[in-house]
């Protein structure tokens, strides 16, 4: 029998998840509200008085849009994140189904070498990456953008564990129905780790879409920069020196990210808890 904590425990438990959560939301919140004022509110010592924008400047959104033409470089990242974010999970999800489910000579090893890619550093992995495009014509590319990033060994593993909780015995009804392995996938299996889907899918367009370093490593031109370089270029005061409009620049960055949680939040945390459920 499990006893409950004393009320005192509990509370001390929240207060500190509590402070942790808002060390996480007062920089999110400063930059909003700072987006929202002008040059000189935003220069002004904080206190309680300046904290909040007198008369909130909406048309910095506006300007911040015009000035550094974020625009273009915002097509650019939404086009890359979901082209990147649709192939990975497909290239994941299948290569979990065939690693928890299909037998193939080889599968040990092979998995432990897809386990053994999470091991390498960003800079090996990024230095081969580049080599590999390089030879293909893929610098100051969209496809150099995409292709480094359409499987992983964290999703391949990810996708593994979720799969392996779905029974066998639904895998042998329907091979004994004459379903196919690729039928099996779609029809049985996928409907059944959607959850698990759809957090992988959030886990890689945020990465994709915050993705900073690749892209400065092999984008040259102007044309196929994403939103990030762009923001970077504009903190530095490349187009503009206005505070409120480099925060309003930088919360245009953010937000696809919380729309894109919001929709899918139920589906991400029963994503992660199945996937901690099995091995």
């Amino acid at each position: 029998m499990t006893t409950k904590p004393r009320l005192a425990t509990r509370l001390m438990v929240h207060a500190v998840v509590y402070a942790a959560a808002l060390t996480m939301l007062l920089p999110f919140l400063w930059m909003v509200l700072t987006s929202l004022k002008t040059a000189d509110q935003a220069t002004q010592s904080p206190t309680l008085g300046t904290l909040l924008p007198s008369d909130p400047q909406w048309g910095n959104y506006a300007e911040a849009m015009r000035s550094a033409g974020l625009m273009q470089f915002y097509k650019m990242s939404l086009g890359v994140a979901v082209v990147t974010t649709v192939l990975a999970v497909a290239h994941n999800a299948l290569a979990g189904y065939a690693f928890a489910k299909l037998r193939f000579a080889g599968k040990r090893i092979l998995f432990v070498a897809t386990l053994a890619t999470m091991m390498l550093p960003a800079q090996v992995f990024f230095l081969f990456a580049y080599v590999i495009c390089s030879r293909l014509g893929y610098i100051d590319d969209f496809r150099g953008l995409v292709v480094p990033f359409l499987a992983s060994g964290f999703g391949v593993f990810y996708m593994r564990q979720a799969v392996a909780a779905v029974p066998d015995a639904l895998l042998e009804a329907a091979r004994l129905d004459g379903m196919a392995d690729t039928e099996i996938f779609w029809v049985i299996i996928r409907p059944i780790i959607w959850p698990a889907i759809s957090a992988l899918a959030i886990f890689t367009f945020m990465n994709s879409w915050n993705s900073f370093f690749w892209p400065l490593v092999i984008i040259d031109s102007n044309e196929n920069k994403t939103l990030p370089l762009a923001i970077a270029e504009l903190a530095a005061g490349k187009y503009v020196q206005s505070w409120p409009i480099i925060m309003a620049a930088a919360t245009i960055l953010v937000m696809p990210l919380i729309v894109v949680f919001f929709l899918a939040q139920g589906a991400f945390i029963r994503g992660v808890a199945l996937s901690g459920m099995k091995e």
